[in-house]
This record gives structure tokens, sequence and C-alpha cells, in this order.
């Protein structure tokens, strides 16, 4: 059952973040995925803040909303989330590294994936 909430969740989730990508902005800088990214981090602290505070959330509903509905909008809201709570939790080493490896290795993933369509 939980993986047809996040499904269901999910769906909107990308269908939020492809009507962001229709905004009309004609711009080089990725503003909209910028919007998007910051709207999916603002969404899922709301989400954290609401859940963390309330005792009466089912957890399909948690998952309906974080997982789904703010993983098909954007991961880089749950990255966002996970660093923070490493820093929040003064792992700071480690929340670092995560942030460092995160940004460095998916660069590099999309460089080596798209060399690969070439093999």
């Amino acid at each position: 059952m939980a993986f047809l909430w996040i499904a269901l969740g999910g769906a909107i989730g990308a269908m939020g973040r492809y009507a962001i990508s229709l905004i009309p902005i004609k711009t080089s800088f990725p503003l909209l995925t910028l919007l998007t990214n910051i709207v999916g981090a603002v969404a899922i602290g709301f989400i954290v803040g609401v859940v963390n505070s309330r005792e009466d959330i089912s957890p399909n509903t948690v998952l309906f909303w974080k997982t789904g509905v703010c993983g098909g909008f954007t991961t880089f809201s749950t990255f966002s989330l996970e660093a923070l709570t490493m820093l929040e939790n003064r792992s700071y080493f480690a929340g670092g590294l995560y942030i460092a490896l995160s940004v460095s290795c998916c660069i590099l993933g999309v460089f080596c994936g798209k060399k690969l369509q070439g093999v």
C-alpha cells in the first residue's frame, strides 16, 4: 500500500515540476530549475515541520507528501533535508562530505552518462 501512496504523490509532484517548466521565461540561466528546487526544499521543510509537531499523521500520508510529491517534484529537496539534518546534528564532516560528493559525483555522473551515448 505504501508504494501506491508514493506513486500517487510522485505523479502529482512530476506534473507540478512539468507545469513549472512551462512558464514562458527565456533565459540561459536555469531559473525554473532553481525555482523548482527552492519550492521543493520549502515544501519538504514544511512537511517535516508539520510531521514533527503532530502525532496524528499517518505514515502513508508522510510517504505521499514527502517521498511521493516532493520526490516527484525534485529530489534536491531530499538532498537538502538530509544535508541540513546532518549539519543540525553537528555531523559537520559527514554533512560537508555528503554535500561535496553529491554535487561533484552527480556532475561527473552526468558527464559520464553523456559520454556513454557514443559507446
